[in-house]
């Protein structure tokens, strides 16, 4: 959606380079979803280099000779430092947090003035689960809520502001699919379910063909669009909403495997997070009549049970 959007908005000068600028733009976002799993870490790595600095100061008390080793110790986030996908996967990005002491410190100062954290640190007793929930209630929120972390982001790669929410999203979801079981030799989730498949992936064949489609006919689809919506001016139409149709129309006529339901659903979700709140029931109207009408005509055709419903 948002490659062709950038297209449209006078971007690349052809559909392969705007092809090659969207598959740049998918291997940058699990480059950023590398960097917060870094991130994590590095907070970890600056707790325990405060408690073990705080040790040999020359009038340390109780709390510095004694320190509260729960975080540090989190087996959630030892697994994930010790885990070979990820130090390879690092390396290969480079990734090296030396020049912002001052943005870990104020993120590290923030976790520690954090209720949840504190009741984390001051429970009699931790269980796995709970290692996990620390990092997901505190450290993901913090970076969501971070300004000083979306500018660092932003500054590196133009598209990485928009794109930091979905790598916050994903690194929720490694979170919650790790086991207490977990070795070094865990993979991490790819980006693409199939990314590694010996034939190729068919999640990056869909992207391609559904990025090309959509802007081969996009002009034709216009005059559906158009056609269909009764009372309004094409041109008035949020540019958003004619995006999402078109790529929901293609979806539909291109996708034999794919429910018309699943369709439907997935546009109009996309239309409540990217577009105006009146976006859904424009979208939802036009493709119901859509729907009726290809199904009619016989340009829609589904290969399994159920997929036309």
């Amino acid at each position: 959606m948002q490659a062709i959007y950038a297209f449209q908005q006078e971007g690349p000068e052809s559909i392969s380079a705007g092809e090659k600028q969207l598959i740049t733009s998918l291997n940058k976002l699990y480059e950023l979803y590398i960097y917060q799993l870094s991130l994590i870490i590095e907070l970890s790595d600056f707790a325990r280099r405060r408690i073990d600095e705080n040790r040999v100061k020359l009038l340390p008390n109780p709390e510095d000779l004694n320190p509260n080793l729960r975080f540090i110790q989190n087996r959630f986030v030892n697994q994930l430092a010790n885990n070979r996908d990820y130090l390879r996967r690092n390396a290969a990005f480079k990734i090296n947090w030396v020049d912002e002491e001052e943005m870990i410190r104020k993120l590290y100062n923030g976790m520690r003035d954090d209720e949840a954290y504190i009741s984390y640190m001051n429970k009699p007793s931790a269980s796995y689960a709970d290692e996990k929930q620390v990092v997901q209630a505190v450290l993901l929120r913090m970076f969501s809520e971070s300004d000083h972390l979306r500018s660092y982001f932003d500054e590196r790669y133009i598209y990485w502001n928009e794109d930091f929410d979905t790598a916050v999203m994903m690194v929720d979801k490694t979170i919650k699919a790790f086991k207490v079981s977990d070795d070094e030799y865990t993979s991490l989730p790819t980006l693409l379910k199939d990314e590694n498949h010996t034939e190729g992936s068919e999640d990056m064949q869909f992207v391609k063909h559904l990025y090309r489609k959509t802007l081969i006919n996009s002009d034709e689809m216009n005059k559906v669009i158009s056609e269909r919506a009764a009372n309004w001016d094409l041109e008035r139409i949020a540019i958003m909403d004619t995006i999402l149709l078109k790529m929901a129309i293609t979806e539909l006529i291109e996708f034999p495997s794919i429910p018309i339901k699943v369709t439907l659903n997935e546009y109009i979700e996309l239309s409540k997070e990217y577009s105006s709140p009146k976006s859904k029931i424009f979208i939802n109207g036009v493709l119901d009549k859509l729907i009726v009408d290809y199904k009619e005509k016989g340009i829609i055709v589904k290969s399994g049970r159920g997929l036309m419903e």
